[in-house]
């Protein structure tokens, strides 16, 4: 095909359809026609030859140029789009280094092959130009709800007609054993939509949290307005749900509005999540009084936070163990999706064996460290005391309410307790010394004689093995594996060390040791206070 001698406004004619096909920018399509023409022409005159093609857009007019730029002697690399500033004095009246030539060259002469690879270059950018304008429409359109039509299944796998492009719904993110027949409407949350080297993909989901949440908003016009708000969504899909709604007006129910008119609004999410039931239940910014909301239908009798290990322990009646639980662990599965805390359920019988054993410990550590009778022993855990540490520094009043004990009786006791913390302290330092501990570590302050034992035992013997050590080492911590918390045991945790006080002796060490410069920290404790001001 010659350029010369076709229809030059054919091109542009051949151009708008295209675009006008693939809904894209005409402009588009003439520059890959520009390129492949480009393509040909170099095939022709010689690939190191710097050939382009401008398609002028209102008469379809094609002109080839060849373009050469100048450049210093020295750097002369490519003779065909390449000359010196000497050579192109020929051309130019002044010409600098950096200055191109542009001279004019008869059209080519398009053979088979240079036809068939101009086509695939038009194509190529074509469907380029194509990919990127369903990415820019639907970029956006991420996390929100999305009608299409079921064009096949490819490996239990749904390609959907989203209209201006092709979105998958992969085989779990059905719900159940949900099956589709070609041109089947479906509907479906866009859960994620990424450029990837084959094209844009438009990731579907049905079993997504977030898919219920915005069916209810579609459903509930007070979702939509923002007088409730959906704080948590958790799903079995298929089999269960829960979630849990705000109001924030005082005078509409939030759980009322979700439910509808005879259950209208709730119904008509049931329906199209394939008959999964879905409690609605009101949130509360009081962690405790939400998850005892979320555990419904089961009563609960005491809640125990552990906001540090961000773990919850439930006591329930005996009887409602197994409501509380759920079938197969739903029930306790859900609420702890939805408060985003770790549940521990036990019973009330189990809770009181517990607490029965932990007096009877307590009872025979006071017995045997302070050489009591049973029934003291007893009547100092029932005040409360937990340890040797409360009774031996304790205020003298807080003995004295006990009955039958008088000052001296406080006295001897407090005496006895520090005697014993005494004599288990020396046996420690004297294990911690046969350990090899040196007085560096020994003489460090912040760090009792037991804690340095069990430092010794773990291999830290000197201060600067404690420098090293990081904070979570010392005071434990949590780490989330694979989506579940993991304990990190450390090395002092049962003595109570805290994580900041871990941090500050970790701190003090170094700077003993001349790692840190104090004026450094104190500047950095500074910009930190004034952080949590501005904040």
């Amino acid at each position: 095909m010659a350029i010369t001698s076709a229809n030059q406004l054919e091109l542009l004619q051949t151009a708008e359809a295209v675009a006008r096909e693939k809904m894209i920018d005409p402009g588009l399509v003439v520059e890959a026609m520009e390129e492949s023409l480009a393509r040909a022409a170099k095939s022709r005159y010689g690939s190191e030859m710097d050939i382009r093609v401008h398609i002028d857009r209102k008469t379809g007019k094609a002109t080839f140029t060849r373009v050469r730029t100048v450049v210093e002697d020295e750097e002369l690399e490519n003779y065909q789009s390449e000359l010196t500033v000497q050579q192109a004095k020929q051309y130019m009246a002044e010409p600098k280094v950096g200055d191109t030539y542009v001279e004019e060259v008869p059209p080519v002469e398009m053979g088979r092959i240079a036809a068939q690879s101009a086509k695939q270059v038009i194509l190529q950018k074509v469907r380029e130009a194509e990919r990127d304008r369903q990415y820019e429409e639907f970029k956006d359109r991420a996390g929100t709800i999305i009608n299409g039509v079921v064009k096949r299944e490819e490996y239990g796998n749904v390609i959907v007609d989203v209209g201006r492009g092709e979105a998958i719904l992969r085989r779990n993110e059905k719900i159940g054993r949900e099956s589709y027949r070609p041109n089947d409407r479906v509907r479906c949350y866009i859960k994620d939509v990424r450029r990837e080297a084959r094209g844009p993909q438009i990731f579907l989901s049905r079993t997504d949290p977030q898919f219920m949440a915005e069916l209810f908003k579609m459903e509930v016009p007070e979702i939509y307005d923002g007088i409730i708000e959906i704080k948590a969504v958790a799903r079995d899909p298929g089999s269960r749900a829960k979630i849990a709604v705000v109001s924030y007006d005082n005078s509409i129910d939030p759980v009322g509005a979700c439910v509808g008119m005879r259950g209208s609004r709730v119904q008509a999410v049931v329906n199209e999540l394939q008959g999964e039931k879905i409690d609605i239940i009101p949130w509360n910014e009081d962690v405790p009084t939400f998850l005892v909301n979320a555990l419904q239908p089961a009563e609960v009798s005491k809640v125990v936070l552990d906001e540090d290990a961000e773990r919850i322990e439930v006591v329930v009646p005996d009887e409602q163990l197994s409501l509380a639980i759920g079938r197969r662990g739903q029930n306790v599965r859900l609420a702890s999706q939805l408060t985003g805390l770790d549940i521990d359920i036990m019973t009330e019988s189990d809770e009181s064996a517990r607490r029965q054993k932990e007096f009877e410990e307590r009872t025979k550590l006071f017995m045997d460290a302070l050489d009591l009778d049973e029934f003291f022993a007893q009547l100092l855990v029932s005040e409360g005391f937990t340890n040797l540490e409360e009774v031996a520094y304790v205020e003298l009043e807080e003995l004295l309410v006990i009955d039958g004990v008088d000052e001296g009786t406080a006295g001897e006791l407090q005496t006895r307790a520090r005697e014993h913390l005494e004599t288990q302290a020396k046996v420690a330092l004297e294990h911690a010394r046969e350990l090899g501990v040196e007085d560096s570590l020994v003489n460090f302050e912040g760090l009792t004689p037991q804690m340095i034992e069990a430092l010794a035992e773990d291999g830290v013997k000197t201060l600067e093995d404690f420098a090293t050590c990081a904070d979570w080492e010392l005071a434990g911590g949590w780490t989330t594996v694979d989506g579940e918390r993991v304990k990190d045991e450390g090395l002092l945790e049962k003595f109570d060390m805290a994580l900041d006080e871990a941090q500050t002796l970790i701190m003090t060490a170094r700077v003993l040791l001349g790692w840190v410069d104090p004026t450094e920290l104190e500047a950095e404790e500074a910009e930190g206070v004034e952080e949590e001001a501005e904040a």
